[in-house]
């Protein structure tokens, strides 16, 4: 289960004990808005956030690894004396089947309904304006549900004291829909909100919080 600290945050973000609560990121990868819904959304980050030392990773790779593998290369072509005498004519070669893309025949890529004029699309344009962070907090009271976010680029879920709410819903205006008894790794659960918009989420943490969670949304 959480972890009494982040319990008590919860309770403090609702002013009530939470029914239930998870943490949870969108699984696959977000779809690209239009331009013109971007701009008029604000132009707000669409990625996350990545840690420093991603970027310092990369520079050595870029700088070091490669200049490496270079050189090495270079000297296995100064110890070849002579060109092969024999060349293999090529077979025939047919078109292979590639598997069709991540979202290739779904635009959303399972993401979302697909109308970003919507309340789910409008949360997906300004999610990383909130947070740098992949993780959200979805916590149920008696009358609303809460999304709740940390704004540090890199949190626990069994220690993450910081988060606050991002934005609320009453029972009216938006439900989750889950099935309870998911295989743990690959459940996931959708907020589908009063306009017919959806949001899928995935990725639970804390096994507990989501078989109860799960469980809370599926009676």
């Amino acid at each position: 289960m959480a972890k009494r600290a982040v319990r008590r945050r919860a309770r403090k973000v609702l002013g009530e004990d939470p029914v239930a609560l998870v943490w949870c990121e969108i699984q696959k990868t977000v779809p690209a808005p239009p331009k013109d819904v971007h701009r008029a959304a604000g132009k707000g980050r669409l990625k996350p956030g990545h840690h420093w030392l991603l970027y310092v990773g990369g520079v050595v790779f870029f700088f070091v690894v490669i200049p490496i593998m270079l050189i090495g290369k270079l000297e296995d072509l100064t110890t070849i004396t002579r060109p092969s005498s024999r060349r293999r004519s090529p077979g025939p070669r047919g078109r292979r089947s590639r598997p069709p893309r991540d979202g290739a025949t779904d635009p959303t890529n399972g993401v979302f309904d697909g109308d970003w004029n919507l309340t789910a699309g409008q949360l997906l344009l300004r999610r990383y304006g909130h947070s740098p962070n992949r993780k959200r907090m979805v916590m149920l009271a008696r009358d609303r549900i809460c999304v709740a976010a940390s704004p540090r680029r890199r949190l626990s879920p069994n220690k993450a004291a910081g988060f606050r709410s991002v934005a609320e819903f009453p029972l009216d205006q938006a439900r989750v829909e889950g099935e309870a008894g998911q295989p743990r790794g690959f459940a996931t659960f959708r907020i589908r909100f009063a306009d017919g918009s959806w949001l899928e989420m995935g990725r639970l943490a804390e096994p507990e919080d989501a078989d109860h969670f799960l469980g809370t949304v599926s009676d």
